[in-house]
């Protein structure tokens, strides 16, 4: 399936302000899931684009901008071919067929720390909702992670948020609601703590079943290293497994790691007036 994709962003200030570099992660990963055919990226006012490859394969392009201007527009087009099987059938190493499994040691070295620890954000109410989940749930691994996967889709209720920002797992289990990189921040902490090689995506949504003029959204995911079958997606908002319908512009330690556009402007606080951001994500012939 073709799919084209038209991502906005426009920064709108109470005067003109002059900007600070831009990076933008927006340009879509190429992999067995999906091919790029062609890729644009447009600034206005008008920006030299640096482009570079960072340390976990994702395509950056730094937008050094140098006049003054009351706006800034990001536009991306993509055109891509995704392939991903909407009921994946994911072979692993007979070694990982059931949990707990070992790494193999040039794995864990391939990994580093930042992809294996839970880091901060769990506390005791956190454990404690894991230790009740792991209690029932099956030691067939990928039977394990679906199950958690749905867990994580039940428990919290989908909202969006304009906040910047992810919230902690606790946080996320309190409130019982959070954005679709919550719940993948919280998915991403239950399976680093269970052992799990795991990193978030992000990136775009298609979704047939919408209104036209509105089948996309930019997504927040996780992606599991299972021996075998390499990285597989796991998406706690949709209660999805495999990357069908997601197409990734980055993958990282955190979901912080993983923004669109991180970039700011010199001025005052009361000069930023407004954010806007749209995607259409489209099947095409």
């Amino acid at each position: 399936m073709r799919l084209r994709i038209r991502h906005v962003t426009i920064y709108r200030y109470a005067r003109p302000v002059r900007f600070l570099d831009h990076r933008l992660l927006i340009t879509p990963r190429s992999g067995r899931d999906v091919t790029t055919i062609s890729s644009t990226v447009k600034i206005d006012p008008a920006s030299e684009l640096v482009w570079s490859e960072d340390a976990a394969g994702n395509t950056v392009a730094l937008a050094l901008i140098a006049d003054a201007a009351p706006a800034l527009t990001i536009l991306a087009e993509h055109e891509g071919l995704h392939t991903a099987d909407p009921y994946p059938i994911f072979r692993l190493d007979p070694s990982a067929f059931r949990y707990p499994f070992a790494y193999a040691s040039g794995d864990l070295a391939l990994f580093g720390a930042g992809l294996l620890d839970p880091g901060a954000g769990g506390d005791a109410a956190a454990a404690a909702w894991l230790a009740s989940f792991r209690a029932t749930a099956p030691d067939d691994t990928l039977m394990l992670l679906n199950a958690l996967n749905e867990a994580v889709g039940v428990a919290i209720a989908y909202r969006t948020r304009d906040e910047e920002g992810t919230q902690p797992p606790s946080q996320t289990l309190a409130l019982r609601s959070g954005s679709c990189r919550d719940l993948a921040a919280l998915f991403l902490w239950a399976t680093r703590r269970l052992g799990f090689a795991a990193r978030a995506a992000s990136g775009y949504l298609f979704d047939p079943g919408s209104v036209a003029d509105d089948v996309g959204a930019t997504h927040a995911w996780c992606e599991v290293f299972l021996p075998g079958a390499g990285w597989v997606a796991f998406d706690p908002t949709q209660r999805r497994m495999g990357g069908a319908g997601l197409v990734a512009t980055a993958v990282g330690v955190t979901s912080e790691a993983v923004l669109p556009v991180v970039g700011g402007f010199l001025g005052d606080a009361a000069d930023f007036a407004a954010m806007e951001a749209s995607v259409s994500v489209k099947a095409s012939a």
